[in-house]
């Protein structure tokens, strides 16, 4: 019996990280518009709701299937860093670190992204999808748990910054849940945007150039510069100006889930999308499908096959425009196989293991060694899916986190401090240059039966992304669970892999467990050589799983949403 009822509806359904998120991209689609205009609406929202961890100037990366084509298409909601890097200079002056701070800000990529949503295959306004992010931003809403968690975390990093204190802890302390968080600058701003819009008239084109041109170029440009360059940050005015977000298509693969053919869809190797489709297609080879699931099995095939993807992202994952990815080798039925067999039914790896062989490159070994800071939830993201009556369908992650990178005066929000995700270590894929995008974490996926239904889905969590949609999908598609029941059931998460955010810590061979998963078979994974640690019974430290799925045939449309987060689905 799941916890949280499904949303049903035949006319559009949402599932978000946030309710308010999910009723303004509901407000939204019943206004008339479709799904992108409501997954802007959504994002921008987040943007508030979530302003500890995403930022309106942050990344939105973007999958959108298009009803009237059937194509799938991705928004590299995610910016370079600046020109004006020097990455030997400064791989030398910060000792092989990305330090806390404006030097780890690249190109904020979220404006643009919704910005060429709404242009692309939109229908409204920029002021019509921002109302609503304007009003809580302004007005203010209730504090949420999941936000406490993050500030209680990282309260001594919000602490180098008193804009940042006065905006989550205000008076230097952690807030109570449901005390209202008012965020007037970063209101004013999200107003001035739909102002400089309305200003330039009624074409809805034009309003929207004027809406980039006065965070790119204009006013918010300027103030972004100025603090840039009082804090001895590296972003230029021809950063901003110039940038637009890559449009292309997405990267998939065909698997035979549940008795039908199903195609997974993700975003390209600018984001570690990818490795969900290594990662099916190793426990695809291991035979998971016919193991019990939930078994101590079960969850050993999924922990390896974890490590082995993590691997290799970690040997040869960057940024595609400046590294050689062989995703057609690390993709391929043949290569899955190959790995599957370094999976010992009894044993568990020490660690992360060395990435897979692959002819013609030569993959990065990083030294492992286990971190002694204490573990604590992945510097996070946000969520929505939507599918709306025609049967177009987005989902979007947006993300950038506030705690590392300080609030520029005046404005109430941090810019994207995603360079936490490059490494400033020479031969790594993902090491820093000018222009170079960060390996991103979060990470939009869309599941398909041609023909037959559609699904957007996805997850925040860090490197708990790829491994919460891994147990997600194979929950529902391979075992046949109902689709909240596949988000709710209980879930595991490696950690033998160097974190994706700065420092990069490591805990090899632990795995943490949700305390609905029995003691017998935590004690039979323990017995394999895991390192066990169990967490509460439901821990948004495992993810927060969106999804929405619409029977083509039927035209009926459900939604999913993860009671482990703030997360709302709602559908008519």
């Amino acid at each position: 019996m799941s916890v949280v009822p499904v949303a049903r509806g035949h006319h559009h359904v949402v599932s978000a990280g946030h309710e308010l998120a999910t009723l303004a991209a509901f407000e939204a689609l019943e206004n008339g518009g479709n799904a992108i205009d409501a997954g802007v609406a959504a994002i921008l929202t987040l943007g508030v709701v979530y302003s500890d961890q995403v930022s309106v100037a942050g990344v939105a990366p973007m999958i959108v299937r298009l009803a009237e084509t059937g194509e799938v298409v991705t928004i590299a909601g995610v910016g370079g860093w600046p020109q004006a890097l020097d990455a030997e200079a400064f791989i030398q002056r910060h000792g092989g670190e990305i330090p806390l701070g404006v030097r780890r800000t690249v190109v904020p990529a979220a404006p643009d992204a919704c910005i060429q949503a709404l242009e692309r295959w939109g229908t409204m306004a920029f002021r019509d999808v921002a109302a609503r992010a304007v009003r809580y931003a302004c007005e203010g809403f209730p504090r949420h748990p999941v936000m406490l968690d993050y500030v209680q975390k990282y309260a001594d990093d919000f602490r180098h910054w008193p804009e940042n204190v006065a905006i989550w802890m205000p008076g230097g302390t952690v807030p109570q849940p449901g005390e209202r968080l008012v965020q007037r600058d970063l209101g004013r701003i999200l107003q001035f945007l739909c102002d400089e819009e309305r200003a330039a008239g009624d074409d809805r084109m034009a309003g929207l150039a004027a809406v980039r041109r006065a965070f790119y170029r204009g006013d918010i440009a300027s103030h972004i510069l100025a603090h840039q360059k009082a804090e001895d940050g590296l972003l230029a005015a021809d950063d901003l100006a110039s940038f637009r977000c890559q449009v292309v298509p997405s990267v998939s693969r065909r698997f035979r889930l549940g008795g039908e053919e199903v195609e997974i869809h993700t975003c390209g190797a600018w984001c570690q999308g990818p490795f969900l489709l290594e990662a099916l297609s190793i426990a695809e080879a291991a035979g998971v499908a016919a193991q019990e699931h939930g078994s101590d099995g079960y969850l050993h095939t999924i922990a390896e096959t974890l490590k082995l993807t993590f691997a290799d992202r970690e040997g040869y994952l960057g940024d595609p425009d400046f590294v050689d990815v062989p995703l057609d080798t690390l993709l391929g039925r043949p290569y899955a196989a190959e790995r599957s067999r370094a999976i010992d039914p009894h044993k568990a790896s020490p660690g992360m293991p060395r990435p897979g062989m692959i002819p013609g490159h030569e993959p990065h070994v990083p030294p492992v060694a286990a971190s002694e800071a204490a573990l604590g939830p992945p510097p996070d993201t946000s969520i929505v899916c939507v599918i709306d009556a025609d049967g177009n369908g987005l989902c979007s992650t947006p993300s950038d986190t506030s705690w590392d990178t300080p609030v520029v005066p005046g404005c109430g929000l941090a810019v994207s401090s995603r360079g936490a995700q490059s490494r400033a270590v020479r031969g790594h894929p993902s090491c820093i240059a000018p222009g170079k995008r960060p390996r991103l974490t979060p990470n939009p996926c869309f599941a398909l039966s041609p023909g037959r239904w559609i699904m957007p889905f996805g997850t925040p969590g860090g490197d708990t992304q790829i491994q919460a949609n891994l147990q997600t999908l194979l929950g529902h598609l391979v075992f046949g669970m109902a689709l909240q029941d596949a988000v709710e059931a209980p879930r595991l998460v490696t950690h033998s892999h160097p974190d994706s955010f700065a420092p990069n810590a490591a805990y090899p061979g632990l795995v943490t467990i949700e305390g609905r998963i029995d003691e017998a078979t935590g004690e039979r994974l323990a017995a394999r050589g895991h390192r066990i640690e169990r967490l509460g019974d439901w821990s948004h430290w495992t993810g927060g799983v969106c999804a929405v799925r619409k029977d083509l045939e039927t035209g009926a449309i459900e939604g999913a949403a993860d009671p482990r987060r703030m997360s709302r689905a709602l559908g008519w």
